[in-house]
This record gives C-alpha cells, sequence and structure tokens, in this order.
C-alpha cells in the first residue's frame, strides 16, 4: 500500500471514530424525561336539521281501458303547492330523477308511455311530511323514502368535542397522578384518533306509501316522531411531562 492509500484510510479512520464519539456523547447528554400517555374521549348527541326526503310520482291511468291517464304535471302541481303550504322555502324543493316506462298487457305490443319523477324535499325536520304527501293523489305517489340526513353545524361541532377529549385526557393525567404523589407538567405530544361521526339508522312513522293506499288529508295527522340522533365521539392521546 502507498503512503497516498495509507493517508486516505487514516483519515478515514479518524473521521469515523469522530462521528461514533460524538453520537455516544449526545446519546449519553440527552436527559431522561418521565411521562405519562393518556387517552381522554368525549361524545355528543345532536338531532339531525337537514332531512333530505325523496318522494316519487308517477303517471297512471284512471280507467282499465287506458283512455285517461294522470298527467305527471298534476302530480307535480298537488306535490309543489303542499309543499309552499308547508311554508318549505323553494330552494330545498328541487326535482332528482325523472324516469319513464311503458306498460305491457298480456301480448299485445306497449301502448302507453308513463313518466314518473323523483323530487328532493330538504326538512327540518320530518314533522310535515305526512302532511305534505297526503294532499298528493295517493294513486300518483310511488314512494316516499329518507335519503341522507346532516348536522348544518358539524365541524363546529367535532372541534367542541376534540377540545373536551384533550380535556378529558389532560384531567385524566392530573388525577392518576396526584395517586402515586407526583404532579404533572407541560404536555409533550398530542395525537388526535379520528373516529369521525356515523348516523345511526334513522327511525320515524313516516308513512312509505303506494298506489294501494287510500288516505285523505284529514286522516293523515303530523308526524310527532323525529329521526335517532347522530352521535359524535372522538379520542385524543397525549403525552404529559412528570415534574
Amino acid at each position: 500500500m502507498n503512503n497516498l492509500a495509507k493517508s486516505i484510510l487514516i483519515s478515514t479512520l479518524i473521521f469515523t471514530n469522530v462521528l461514533v464519539s460524538n453520537a455516544q456523547q449526545v446519546i449519553m447528554e440527552k436527559p431522561f424525561v418521565k411521562k405519562i400517555e393518556v387517552t381522554g374521549s368525549a361524545e355528543q348527541e345532536v338531532l339531525p336539521d337537514e332531512i333530505f326526503v325523496t318522494v316519487s310520482l308517477r303517471e297512471y291511468f284512471k280507467e282499465k281501458d287506458n283512455k285517461v291517464k294522470v298527467d305527471i304535471m298534476v302530480l307535480e302541481k298537488q306535490l309543489q303547492k303542499a309543499v309552499e303550504e308547508a311554508g318549505i322555502p323553494k330552494e330545498n324543493f328541487t326535482i332528482g330523477t325523472i324516469n319513464g316506462y311503458r306498460e305491457w298487457w298480456g301480448k299485445k305490443k306497449p301502448t302507453t308511455f308513463l313518466e314518473s319523477k323523483s323530487y328532493i324535499l330538504k326538512v327540518l325536520n320530518l314533522y310535515k311530511i305526512d302532511g305534505i304527501i297526503s294532499k298528493v293523489d295517493e294513486k300518483g305517489v310511488a314512494f316516499t323514502n329518507i335519503d341522507r340526513y346532516e348536522f348544518s353545524k358539524i365541524e363546529q361541532l367535532r372541534k367542541e368535542i376534540k377540545i373536551k377529549a384533550l380535556q378529558a385526557a389532560k384531567e385524566k393525567a392530573k388525577f392518576l397522578l396526584e395517586g402515586i404523589g407526583e404532579q404533572m407538567g407541560e404536555a409533550l405530544e398530542i395525537t388526535e384518533i379520528d373516529q369521525g361521526y356515523s348516523p345511526q339508522p334513522v327511525y320515524s312513522n313516516m308513512m312509505m306509501r303506494s298506489s294501494k293506499m287510500a288516505v285523505t288529508a284529514e286522516a293523515m295527522p303530523e308526524s310527532s316522531i323525529d329521526v335517532q340522533k347522530i352521535k359524535v365521539r372522538y379520542e385524543m392521546k397525549a403525552v404529559f411531562k412528570i415534574k
């Protein structure tokens, strides 16, 4: 080995020894920190204030001879009037889908075309839905169902629940340490455990109607049963220093 190679090898060994020595020194100088790790949780239930109900209307024939058809626009006007009388804003009443189909009678070719439309009603609760549906020709109502439901201030609620969960973690750490004669110091680490919120199944006495059901407006009282509440739950993990 020539002198240049020897010099490079020696320099490399010295540099490596310096790095190892510095690393060991950093590890040895790092102070030990006593700490406690806890998890806090919080939850809250709220009633949905945005409920989206689907109402499906369909054309039909008054007589068996298929000559007198009840037009979809007639049914739509009935529904629109009922919605207005219920005090629901115009922007909360929209068309969802439009469909059409032909009816077959025995072996004959289809000669009649019947149209159907679905509408989306955005309401604050279900109290008025039964009354609205009862004012539409019962033979023209194909079905009604709850499409989805939401809470308009869900983001603000999430923040509040997270703060409560973190406060619960802090209180837990505090009383645990007090039990062994220790004192809690500052927070070293905070981790969010996002569980989100999962709306539960909806329960109401809203009537699901078909063309075979005949109910008059007078016989249809407004529902007094609301939807099930939305439960929002969060967990927060926190690490605190022990003094």
